[in-house]
């Protein structure tokens, strides 16, 4: 157990300095520009929802498969949730007759 720990933990570092910068990479975004990169975070998310297809059409044990299909569940949920309070936004900019 000891070997596999001290095997990962240039790889726990790695995660705990990535959520750092993320969070100080959002902090720092003006409100301005959160629309369209919530858009494009989206867009991309749709890629996980690929990736998550490929790992269930590979899986062969029931644990992976439901992990798999949850994953495609909640991807799929992210992107659709995402892009309609982008259009809901974007809404907003739109003239009023």
């Amino acid at each position: 157990m000891l070997t596999i720990l001290t095997e990962n933990v240039e790889l726990i570092y790695l995660i705990i300095l990535m959520i750092f910068v993320g969070i100080e990479l959002i902090g720092h975004v003006p409100s301005v520009l959160h629309t369209p990169l919530m858009s494009g975070a989206n867009a991309i998310h749709g890629v996980v929802i690929i990736g998550s297809i490929i790992v269930m059409g590979e899986a062969e044990q029931l644990p992976s498969l439901l992990l798999g299909f949850l994953a495609v569940i909640l991807g799929t949920l992210n992107v659709v949730g995402g892009f309609v309070v982008t259009d809901r936004m974007l809404e907003m900019f739109k003239k009023k007759k």
